[in-house]
């Protein structure tokens, strides 16, 4: 039983070690909403919401999230006794339609609290069964070819078990096939398109199954997914779906019509712990495996990731890369970090989100903070 006396909002900035550049723009510094969720007893639990500066992965943003976790989604549930965290997820969405990121960041916090509060870890509260999880490498769009080579290079020699460019039209052939050559055929190699090809350019994406590529991952529109069950039939290459799936529904829908072969399950995206397991599992019984994507999160958001991707039909390598991939200094001690193998350990033996948050960093970082408290009975 969880019931929250208050949550406390705090917006940080953490500048990246090096800009990051996909096919809809490019981040020096992570905007990032956190949550602090306090239950009756004094004890809390921090959560981090995914949503971006701007609204180009999503419509969502770190401004319309607090607005609506504000006005709506903490009021719904703060005060009230929940017996599962799962409950969390039907009460959300009656406070409001859409707005899954905001959604995600409260009850996700649920499920932490929960597990601290039982002494429990959050893989284990979520039904996870892995020691450790594959971790693979997201890559940037580089304006020179050679330094995309010798960033797979050093991410290859690193222990990354896959390794993600982004990619864009006319951005695509050349520089995957120089890292194709760079690290021969035996590399887990990956594309992500971001969403930014139409049928139009399915000669420039057939090309590309000459790579051998492990995944295209989202190559047209997130809202699209009969034109993906199109690109999939003329292609070898399997199809990732991302932005296509936010909710189970969708995944339904991905699987009749075999818009993909692969899911990337966000968190976030979906809104939250109760909507990602339901899509995994659904996903297991159909045969579709999935793997962990990740949205520049610190180290908090990290933890949750790192939670679900010890489910068992995460078979494919996640974007968990450790804290120093991103930032100079993370939010939490210890911070994330991967074997010379590339494996992350899942912290089985530590309650809630695994690792401690850096509260007096966070609150020097905050740029913002709000408390919504219960109100007193």
């Amino acid at each position: 039983m969880v019931e929250l006396r208050s949550v406390v909002l705090r917006e940080i900035d953490l500048s990246l070690r090096r800009p990051f550049r996909i096919s809809s723009g490019v981040t020096r510094e992570r905007r990032i909403l956190l949550l602090e969720l306090v239950d009756r007893s004094g004890i809390s639990e921090w959560s981090e919401c995914v949503a971006g500066e701007s609204p180009n992965y999503s419509p969502e943003t770190i401004d319309t999230a607090w607005l609506a976790l504000r006005l709506w989604l903490i009021p719904a549930v703060i005060g009230r006794p929940f017996e599962h965290p799962s409950d969390v997820d039907s009460a959300l969405n009656r406070a409001a339609r859409g707005h899954p990121m905001a959604k995600a960041a409260l009850e996700m916090g649920y499920w932490a609290l929960t597990a601290r509060l039982q002494g429990e870890s959050l893989a284990g509260v979520l039904g996870g069964t892995r020691a450790t999880v594959e971790a693979g490498i997201s890559l940037g769009i580089e304006e020179s070819t050679d330094r995309l080579v010798e960033e797979a290079t050093l991410a290859r020699d690193a222990g990354y078990r896959k390794i993600k460019i982004k990619i864009a039209p006319q951005l695509d052939h050349a520089p995957l096939r120089a890292v194709r050559e760079g690290l021969g055929n035996d590399a887990r190699l990956a594309a992500d398109a971001n969403a930014s090809y139409t049928l139009d350019d399915l000669r420039d994406l057939r090309k590309l199954d000459e790579l051998g590529l492990l995944m295209i991952e989202q190559p047209l529109d997130g809202r699209d997914l009969l034109r993906h069950s199109v690109l999939q039939k003329s292609l070898e290459t399997p199809i990732c779906l991302d932005e296509s799936v936010d909710s189970v529904d969708r995944a339904e829908d991905m699987i009749v019509l075999s818009s993909g072969k692969i899911l990337n399950i966000k968190p976030g995206r979906v809104g939250g712990f109760t909507a990602a397991v339901a899509i995994h599992d659904r996903c297991r019984e159909a045969g579709i495996p999935v793997w962990c994507g990740g949205m520049l999160e610190s180290g908090i958001g990290r933890a949750y990731n790192i939670a679900l991707a010890s489910l068992d039909n995460f078979r494919l390598p996640g974007d968990l890369s450790p804290s120093r991939r991103y930032w100079e200094s993370d939010i939490v001690d210890p911070e994330w970090t991967m074997s010379a193998d590339g494996l992350v350990d899942v912290p089985w033996a530590i309650p809630g989100i695994g690792v401690r948050v850096d509260r007096e960093r966070v609150e020097r970082l905050a740029r913002r903070t709000e408390e919504i408290a219960a109100r007193p009975t």
